[in-house]
C-alpha cells in the first residue's frame, strides 16, 4: 500500500453504532473472535460489503479519521481477497468517528451510489 489514507471506513449497523455510543467505545464483535475491529478503505467497502454482510439489509459505514484512533492500527493482507485491510487492535474510541453514512441494500447489493 503507497500511502495511508487519512480516513478509514468500518460497516456496522443502526444498533452497532447505538450500542457503541451508549457504552462510550466501539467494540464489534470480531475484537473478542478474532483480536481486532475490521476495517476498509474507501475503495475496499463496497467490494467488503457485498462479500460479507449480503442479505443482512441495510448497515451503516463510520468513517474514522486515522490519526484520532487510539488502538494500535495494522494494515494486514486478507489472503482470501488479496489486499492489504486496516485492522484496529482495541476498542474503539468514538471520537475517531467524524462521519456516518447509510449503506443501503439495493437489488444489487451495496452500492456507495
Amino acid at each position: 500500500m503507497s500511502a495511508t489514507p487519512s480516513t478509514i471506513l468500518h460497516i456496522t449497523t443502526e444498533a452497532g453504532w447505538a450500542a457503541a455510543q451508549e457504552a462510550g467505545q466501539l467494540v464489534a464483535p470480531s475484537l473478542a473472535e478474532e483480536g481486532f475491529i475490521h476495517c476498509s478503505t474507501h475503495a475496499q467497502v463496497e467490494a467488503t460489503a457485498n462479500r460479507i454482510f449480503r442479505g443482512r439489509g441495510d448497515l451503516l459505514l463510520l468513517e474514522l479519521e486515522v490519526d484520532r484512533i487510539g488502538p494500535e492500527l495494522k494494515w494486514e493482507r486478507a489472503t482470501d481477497v488479496g489486499d492489504e485491510f486496516p485492522h484496529i487492535y482495541g476498542p474503539l474510541n468514538l471520537d475517531a468517528v467524524i462521519g456516518t453514512t447509510a449503506l443501503p441494500e439495493g437489488p444489487d447489493g451495496y452500492s456507495l451510489g
